[in-house]
């Protein structure tokens, strides 16, 4: 089991450095001066000039990428003396510890350091900080609500073996892969929120958090979270009752669900503890994979619906130009990512005991 944390863990930190040098790359060719767009249209030559030396934009492509790659890693390299360097050892800006220090260079221990937003000079971790914990409900309750919804759903359909019901499920499923998030959420708000907002109660835009005009102040409002969690999870609800309903029917004609009735046992024992159990292995691969899909679906949606999540933050990233809280964000999802798909793989093996975790 260590060995394949371990070995997996070392395969993410490669995934990590591949995101860092794409997005890097591809944020670097794209036209615009960050510079320029924190200054305004009217700023001076010589005021984005300083800015630019500031930022460390006017610097070769291949230094401001090294640079971006010392701030990240937990172990780097620092001058701690000249406050002109890249590297200076800024004692606002990193939490570090000493590994070794020779003449003007130290080698520290650190956070990994995102820097500061170009637009509001907020820390980028403060920001995703405040920001993540929503995307993660988000997405969290909508893989529940289609964990739920999907198995019961396609246990149900797979157990009356109704042609019509089958049928029904795959045109439900092709619908709901081929709806794109931001259409659904513009779709769902409008039939639930403004034509019927008057019967559902339910609001086309709100966060988790909301004022009241009263005096109560702020507190969490919880029905914010229905259509946003409901629009973001009819994709994979679609996915994973077909799955369901596919691989109960395979595993209810293998042989030992024979033997299992011919040994006495109730029907609801067969398919709770032994065809549901390995039935559900394929539906927990296609979870993880579409959790990848969530995440970037949740950028719609939670414009859409003014969600305060990481999607909201990356919209207002790429309007002005604000590469350290993108990349940030892209990282930090990415880095999400490969924690889950390592859980996934864990409770596979957990799930189906013909399967063994290897190094």
């Amino acid at each position: 089991m260590i060995r394949f944390l371990v070995r997996r863990l070392w395969y993410g930190l490669w995934v990590l450095f591949g995101v860092v040098t794409v997005v890097f790359l591809l944020f670097n060719v794209l036209p615009g001066d960050p510079a320029r767009m924190m200054l305004g249209q009217r700023a001076d030559i010589s005021s984005v000039e300083a800015i630019q030396r500031d930022l460390g934009l006017d610097r070769p492509l291949h230094k401001q990428y090294l640079h971006y790659l010392n701030d990240l890693s937990p172990v780097s390299l620092h001058k701690h003396q000249a406050e002109e360097s890249l590297i200076y050892l800024d004692p606002e800006a990193y939490s570090y510890q000493h590994l070794l220090r020779a003449g003007e260079y130290s080698l520290v221990i650190k956070q990994p350091y995102l820097r500061r937003s170009y637009q509001s000079d907020r820390p980028v971790t403060e920001i995703l900080v405040n920001a993540f914990p929503n995307t993660l409900l988000l997405a969290g309750v909508s893989i529940l609500f289609a964990m739920l919804l999907g198995v019961v759903t396609g246990t149900f359909i797979a157990l009356k073996r109704k042609p019509w019901l089958s049928r029904g499920t795959l045109v439900f499923s092709v619908i709901g892969m081929s709806l794109p998030s931001f259409f659904a959420a513009i779709l769902i708000a409008w039939v639930f929120a403004y034509l019927l907002g008057d019967i559902t109660g339910l609001r086309m835009t709100g966060s988790l958090y909301a004022v009241d005009d009263f005096g109560r102040g702020e507190y969490i409002a919880w029905k914010n979270l229905i259509l946003p969690a409901v629009t973001l999870g009819i994709r994979p609800l679609a996915i994973v009752t077909e799955l369901t309903r596919s691989s109960l029917n395979q595993v209810m004609a293998q042989d030992y669900i024979r033997t299992a009735r011919a040994k006495g046992l109730s029907e609801a024992r067969i398919i709770t503890r032994h065809a549901l159990k390995n039935a559900l292995n394929p539906v927990i691969t296609a979870i993880s994979g579409w959790f990848a899909s969530l995440m970037a679906g949740a950028v719609f949606v939670e414009y859409v619906f003014d969600w305060k999540g990481i999607g909201v933050v990356i919209v207002n990233a790429l309007e002005y130009y604000d590469f350290p809280v993108l990349m940030g964000a892209v990282l930090l999802i990415s880095a999400v990512l490969v924690l889950i798909n390592i859980a996934v793989d864990i409770l596979y093996a957990r799930l189906d005991p013909r399967v063994r975790l290897s190094a």
